[in-house]
């Protein structure tokens, strides 16, 4: 009874539109955002679950802890040194990240097949572990974030079709169209930050 109420369409759209308000408070740099993304990712975790989706759903528990962590990094650090300034990574930086990122979605996804009775598991393990990389970059102000975030959202609208989760694919296509929003407005930020008073 209690499952069936998680899996009720309505509470995967409140889910999505939470999603939604995250993202558009995150390119305004609101802190707020983090307690809209915790929320949104306690709701999705059920969401996902019930979905066969199992490395998206361990991914949405990643995400609550994420959640605090980048609330305490946009909000409690900023009380006690200078406020956390958007800033960019190095190549060499995105190189290892992203031989990484390749490695464990091969690593995860042969363990899915194996193991688990997993709907999509490369590509779930993919968006999974791609998202941990964006989500971690998000916390910490990394302007290319939002890069890993487009190819991600992308991969992940025709992955959530697939389980015919059309409320979350359509607010991962909302998402592409953000993204680029959320890009300009922080590099703005970022070219601002860097110009002499």
């Amino acid at each position: 009874m209690i499952f069936d109420f998680l899996q009720a369409n309505w509470f995967e759209i409140v889910a999505a539109l939470l999603a939604v308000a995250y993202l558009l408070l995150a390119m305004i740099q609101d802190v707020r955002c983090w307690v809209a993304w915790i929320i949104s990712s306690l709701m999705y975790l059920f969401v996902m679950y019930s979905a066969g989706l199992y490395m998206e759903a361990l991914l949405q528990i990643f995400y609550i802890f994420i959640g605090f962590y980048g609330l305490y990094q946009w909000r409690f650090m900023s009380d006690l040194k200078e406020t956390l300034r958007i800033s960019t990574w190095s190549v060499k930086n995105h190189f290892i990240v992203i031989a990484i990122l390749i490695f464990l979605t091969f690593v995860s996804g042969c363990i899915l097949t194996i193991f688990t009775a997993a709907a999509s598991p490369f590509v779930d393990a993919f968006t999974t572990w791609g998202a941990i990389v964006a989500s971690y970059l998000v916390a910490k102000k990394i302007l290319e974030n939002w890069f890993y975030w487009f190819v991600i959202d992308f991969v992940s609208v025709f992955l959530f079709i697939s389980r015919e989760l059309y409320p979350t694919a359509l607010l991962f296509l909302v998402y592409l169209v953000l993204v680029v929003f959320g890009y300009r407005t922080w590099s703005k930020s970022w070219q601002h930050a860097d110009e002499p008073n």
